[in-house]
């Protein structure tokens, strides 16, 4: 395990990578909390009210992903981040200092052209990479995600604290805009160069046709992505609820940031493997792990369930990102990257009502139930989808249809 990690870090694209991962994350989770607290205190609005700033923007960001991906892969990492700093620089400088409706146009405004980072950063560390080492690279970006979750929102509350949350959500945003500069900057290879005198930093000059590879296999893998953050999304909300329940809601940041350290470990111990997994095995462990959290006793048992659910978060998202990544041409891996994001923010957004709905009406330990058996179901369809025999039946029938399409196309030449 540790030969496989000292070699990839051996890298120097890939710890550049990495290091512009963590600048880039970092404000985009602290500045999400922030945004909350802003709304709440500074505005004296609800938490509802700061909730649709939150959706305002995650639906700009969602529809975004693929739209700015796809640039990536067209025009190359300098031309498509330019005009998303301008529009960050613009929009986050005027919104922290305007009021409630203003905040959430320009929150959306700024999700629609938003620096596609974690799209970059995730190319340029497949890039960097031999193919048997991908699996591995991508794990320790997942962990340099978690870390940067961690730190972020922890910093953020705790400037909001000391400062006025309004200079404390403008200075946040325009660290994202110096990270963007940053990032032209570095402008890091995001496309294996095919011999040495090619510039792997420009994207191929070929366009490949989004239908050579947006087929059922690479949906499938998306609906995988998307159940994986459901139940995390669900998962977060339960463990707000049973804490509060418990009476014990100053222990809601440190459950949390055990459920993160195990997801961190567990991304690091997937990283190390010699095979890897299934994304849909690891979808059916993590909804089986998170189904014991509903009999927690208290906030000490919780937090061991936690942890050990934890365990399976980081290894199904790496799983799904290698998926995707070989299921797609170079040349596309951008828009691909783009949609497999927007899979993970629709999870997230619909996992957390869902849960929700279910405590209001059964209680807390019913919202870790609903996303577990949710997970469980799309894991086991996703599976028989992906199965060796379902893939030879796709060969079979792409196959047929071509044969059946040969003599019409000789009549016509």
């Amino acid at each position: 395990m540790l030969s496989r990690y000292r070699r990839v870090l051996a890298i120097p694209a890939v710890r550049q990578a990495l290091v512009l991962g963590l600048l880039v994350r970092m404000p985009i989770f602290a500045g999400g909390v922030v945004i909350t607290l802003h709304v709440v205190s500074h505005l004296g609005r609800s938490y509802g009210a700061a909730g649709l700033v939150s959706a305002a923007a995650t639906i700009a960001i969602a529809i975004s992903g693929p739209w700015r991906g796809r640039l990536l892969d067209r025009m190359g990492l300098r031309r498509v981040v330019v005009p998303s700093i301008v529009v960050a620089a613009l929009c986050w400088s005027i919104a922290p200092f305007v009021s409630y409706w203003w905040l959430l146009g320009l929150a959306a405004l700024a999700g629609l052209f938003v620096i596609p980072s974690f799209s970059i950063i995730r190319q340029a560390i497949i890039a960097a990479v031999p193919e048997d080492d991908r699996r591995t690279a991508i794990s320790l970006d997942s962990v340099a995600v978690e870390l940067s979750f961690m730190i972020g929102p922890a910093a953020g509350v705790w400037a909001a604290t000391v400062w006025s949350t309004d200079w404390v959500l403008f200075a946040i945003e325009m660290l994202g805009v110096a990270a963007g500069i940053l990032l032209w900057v570095v402008d890091p290879a995001l496309h294996e160069a095919p011999d040495e005198s090619a510039d792997a930093s420009e994207a191929p000059a070929a366009a490949v046709p989004r239908s050579a590879w947006f087929r059922p296999g690479f949906v499938v893998v998306l609906l995988g992505a998307a159940a994986t953050t459901f139940v995390l999304g669900g998962t977060d909300i339960g463990v707000v609820a049973a804490l509060r329940d418990f009476g014990a809601q100053p222990s809601i940041g440190l459950v949390l940031a055990v459920w993160g350290f195990g997801s961190l470990l567990g991304g690091l111990v997937y990283g190390g493997l010699h095979r890897s997994v299934n994304a849909f095995w690891l979808l059916a462990g993590l909804g089986l792990v998170t189904l014991p959290m509903a009999f927690a006793v208290n906030p000490l048992t919780l937090a061991l369930l936690a942890f050990v659910a934890g365990l399976f978060c980081a290894p199904t998202i790496t799983a799904t990102i290698d998926q995707v990544s070989r299921l797609v041409p170079a040349s596309a891996r951008g828009e691909a990257m783009g949609w497999h994001g927007s899979s993970m923010t629709a999870g997230m957004a619909v996992g957390a009502p869902a849960a929700g709905f279910a405590i209001d009406h059964q209680g807390w330990a019913a919202g870790f139930v609903a996303v577990a058996v949710v997970g469980l179901v799309v894991a086991l369809l996703g599976a028989l989808g992906t199965s060796s025999r379902a893939r030879a039946r796709r060969g079979r029938a792409a196959g047929a249809h071509a044969q059946a399409d040969a003599p019409h196309a000789v009549v016509g030449g």
